[in-house]
């Protein structure tokens, strides 16, 4: 892509840009099917002309708005010379990280393009790539240090960005085997309660993880490598007592362990193994008067080499914009009327138990 020097008119401070999409790129690919891209980027600089004749694109505007649609165009360039195709969710993601960057809100050391096209496991036709700029800090801090927190509410990718890099960690033989692991603490349900074995009670519980591993991992293979041992998926429970070594080791729902439960996982730690441990502190359903080992650990741990806390927001949410949505309407709430996630910490009924002394 081509840009022609960028002209202004004193009068009305305003700037001028155009770019030429190669050829060898459909004019579709930029633009969207019913030019859906072009729209996105319309709505983001709504002050902003811009124009598509041909292969040409110009944008007419605010110096500062042009410059930042330049970038945008560019960026998908980019993103398109790779093969992959832009969605209008990576160019609205896209736009929001150039203007992060722009005010300060980040620090801008990756462009759109380099967190979009950074391939971590590619399983069953499909890619699975960060999509956000802390999603790919995460992903980058995975590699860097030996324990990992991902800390963040639901839908930011924490666990299944994980579970990706331990499946490409297993395939590329710098683990033996995945463990998979889960606190047996759900919201509003006691295990014992059940009907069933133990394993029938915990199985509800542990099968998101289940799910995830099917999107990774052909599914007719995983019962073999389970019962090889390759693969474990179990409550934390069954952890205590053991060394894990030359394993990529998952705690999931972390904010639901004890600070007790915490240290014992964290000491479970073998040679040439890597841990990672999501969990979201604002959704905490341990009974009344538990601690939760995640909070704590946070000032524990604070400082600790080869520990890296990723911190995740509403932001990072991937799963339908209405759930970013709802994430930062509860914030608001919560900082209005001084809650944790709604409820008053003195409250009544199983919520306002679930976070009261945390």
């Amino acid at each position: 892509m081509t840009q022609t020097p960028t002209a202004r008119t004193p009068a009305q401070e305003q700037a001028r840009a155009q770019f030429t999409v190669p050829a060898q790129h459909p004019m579709v690919t930029v633009l969207g099917s019913g030019d859906s891209l072009l729209r996105v980027i319309e709505k983001a600089f709504p002050a902003a002309d811009i124009h598509v004749r041909g292969n040409e694109i110009s944008a007419v505007g605010d110096p500062h708005e042009v410059a930042l649609i330049q970038r945008v165009f560019d960026e998908m360039m980019l993103v398109l010379r790779t093969g992959q195709p832009m969605t209008e969710d990576a160019v609205e993601r896209s736009i929001a990280m150039l203007k992060a960057s722009e005010n300060g809100e980040s620090d801008g050391q990756e462009t759109p393009a380099q967190v979009l096209t950074q391939n971590i496991l590619s399983s069953r036709g499909r890619t699975i790539r960060p999509k956000t700029l802390n999603q790919k800090r995460y992903v980058d801090a995975i590699d860097k240090h030996t324990i990992v927190f991902g800390i963040g509410p639901a839908g930011t990718g924490k666990t299944y960005l994980a579970m990706a890099k331990a499946v490409q960690a297993l395939q590329s033989k710098q683990v033996n085997r995945i463990i998979l692991t889960r606190p047996a603490v759900e919201a509003g349900e006691r295990l014992g309660f059940l009907p069933g074995t133990l394993y029938e009670k915990i199985d509800p519980y542990l099968r998101p993880l289940y799910d995830a591993l099917h999107d990774m991992i052909d599914p007719d293979s995983i019962p073999r490598l389970m019962a090889a041992g390759t693969i474990e998926v179990a409550p934390l429970a069954y952890m205590r007592g053991r060394s894990l070594n030359d394993a990529f080791i998952i705690l999931d729902e972390a904010q639901n362990t004890s600070p007790e439960q915490m240290k014992m996982f964290l000491t479970r730690l073998g040679f040439d193994s890597k841990i990672v441990i999501t969990g979201d502190v604002t959704q905490v359903d341990l009974p009344n008067g538990t601690k939760s080992g995640l909070r704590q650990v946070q000032d524990i741990l604070d400082g600790v080499e080869d520990v890296h806390f990723s911190r995740l927001s509403s932001h990072d949410v991937v799963r339908h914009k209405l759930v970013g949505r709802i994430v930062d309407a509860y914030e608001k709430y919560d900082s209005r009327h001084g809650t944790e996630n709604g409820t008053h910490q003195g409250g009544r009924g199983k919520a306002g138990h679930a976070h009261k002394g945390k």
